[in-house]
């Protein structure tokens, strides 16, 4: 079984902003960790938010923060 990437989804989530709370209006992979830490331990949001946050929190708790905003600079600029 061969693993391929979305890279759609994956350039979704990059582009993708908060739209509440404190970082309202921040990219997703601009957000510190701890934050997600926190919705992790409360609980994310239902639905495609929620999702995508959980995937942040993932890439970021194993390292994969600096990919993401390195990723963000190519694709947004």
């Amino acid at each position: 079984m061969e693993f391929k990437p979305d890279k759609e989804a994956l350039a979704r989530l990059i582009a993708y902003k908060m739209p509440f709370g404190k970082y309202k209006d921040w990219y997703l992979v601009d957000i510190p960790e701890y934050y997600y830490v926190w919705f992790r331990q409360k609980g994310f949001p239902e639905g495609k938010l929620g999702e995508m946050m959980q995937s942040v929190h993932d890439m970021k708790a194993n390292g994969l923060g600096p990919l993401l905003v390195s990723l963000k600079s190519k694709l947004l600029s």
